[in-house]
């Protein structure tokens, strides 16, 4: 099939649309000081079949048609934004972890990721949630998920939100930040997982599980897949920081010469493409990617991983999001009564186990309320959690926008309520945030 001018054009329009509405709605949920994330997913909200195909099918089928070149192109640029959303994910791992504020951390992270999990797996166990399996029909995904979905804390839409109060530089915020790093790693090995152990056989499986043809759903699947994913979390955390140490001081390096900008996208195609070898999920070596990449020190290498944030922010990401708006139908796909359960069943064992990790930890009360309310926004995980295990076929229509929702509306909550707390403070932000962490 050849593309002409005319598929360049079409595929250019979608795209100007997508990232028009995108940072159009993201900039007005900024200015109300919540996460310019959730403004992104509105603003794809507004352009897919919850809104724009029902008050005006014919532009909506013109600019996003089912196929040809848009869908093609927009499917490659959701993954590359999907990617560079994980690569800048790990590069914000590091040093976040504070020793004075260690035994809280471990109390928070052991309550707060084990109970909500259990919590997940007791309610899978007890309701038939059948009826929520994707295309793949496997139980054992839907349950790592749906339990997952419980569990998770988003580093960066919580960490943004402190970042707009001036609170990023408190202790509270170490303390978040060094949970949801905890967390997050915990959860992205388990998603990817999840997604291994549902991937096709023979020549439907791209990578070793794929030439091996292990079925979906087997035991030898799943092992595999739990075994190669941790260990490659090992050997990229162990050995990877090793090897680029080494290759940024090659004189043979081209690449890093020229470009860091260049170099660090390299590593991170390169462990995407291992993990796809591996028949690992490839947003899993992304998100090594960038732990790996910040281990460089030096302006050169921190300049670059900040033009590839900006660059990424401005462009692919706000797509990601945005698609992930244009997938949900809140019409015909959103069931409210579900919702509402979910959301509170969620809510009560996220925060009501971080409370008592908290507490457990030493904090006050008042502290304990304000961690368990910002360890509850689940943000970019909880959305990137949704949109794999759909595309995968291991949740339906309705789940994922149940678990979208989920993500925005928790989010929406913790800026919400941190930002009335430290409005309340009768200091100003950025010493009186201590504040949200004394009693």
């Amino acid at each position: 099939m050849s593309y002409t001018d005319r598929d360049t054009a079409h595929v250019l329009a979608a795209l100007i649309v997508l990232i028009v509405s995108a940072h159009a709605f993201g900039y007005v949920f900024a200015r109300f000081r919540q996460p310019p994330v959730i403004g992104e997913i509105v603003g794809g909200i507004m352009l897919g079949p919850t809104l724009l195909e029902r008050v005006w099918p014919t532009a909506y089928d013109w600019v996003f048609p089912s196929t040809g070149a848009v869908p093609s192109v927009l499917g490659a640029v959701y993954q590359l934004g999907l990617l560079l959303l994980m690569f800048t994910a790990g590069t914000q791992m590091r040093g976040l972890i504070s020793r004075p504020a260690a035994k809280v951390v471990g109390w928070i992270a052991a309550t707060g990721l084990l109970v909500p999990f259990l919590a997940g797996v007791t309610a899978f166990a007890l309701i038939d949630f059948t009826r929520f399996e994707g295309t793949a029909h496997n139980r054992t995904a839907l349950l790592l998920v749906f339990a997952l979905a419980i569990a998770v804390t988003s580093i960066p839409v919580i960490s943004r939100i402190m970042l707009d109060l001036g609170i990023l530089k408190t202790r509270f915020a170490q303390i978040v930040l060094s949970v949801a790093v905890i967390e997050d790693v915990v959860v992205y090995v388990a998603l990817a997982v999840a997604i291994g152990i549902v991937s096709g056989t023979g020549s439907e499986q791209f990578g070793i599980a794929g030439l091996v043809g292990w079925a979906p759903g087997s035991t030898a699947n799943e092992i595999y897949h739990s075994v190669a994913t941790v260990a490659f979390l090992v050997a990229g955390l162990t050995l990877g920081p090793r090897i680029y140490a080494r290759m940024l001081r090659s004189k043979y390096n081209l690449v890093k010469r020229r470009s860091q900008v260049a170099f660090q996208l390299v590593v991170m195609i390169a462990m995407s493409g291992i993990c796809l070898l591996l028949s690992i999920v490839p947003l899993f070596g992304a998100f090594v990617a960038g732990i790996v990449v910040v281990t460089a020190s030096g302006e050169r290498a921190e300049q670059a991983r900040e033009e590839i944030g900006h660059f990424a922010l401005g462009l692919f990401i706000p797509v990601y999001f945005a698609i992930v708006g244009l997938q949900l139908n809140l019409v015909d796909n959103f069931d409210i009564p579900f919702f509402v359960a979910f959301l509170a069943f969620a809510c009560l064992a996220k925060a009501g186990s971080v409370y008592a990790g908290a507490r457990l930890g030493g904090e006050s009360s008042r502290s304990a309320v304000n961690l368990a309310v910002a360890m509850n926004a689940r943000g970019g995980p909880g959305i990137v959690l949704a949109s794999t295990t759909y595309a995968a076929g291991i949740i339906d229509a309705r789940l994922y926008t149940t678990f979208v929702m989920l993500a925005v509306v928790t989010s929406l909550i913790a800026g919400t309520w941190l930002q009335r707390t430290v409005a309340a403070a009768p200091l100003p932000a950025a010493d009186g945030a201590d504040a949200l962490a004394r009693g």
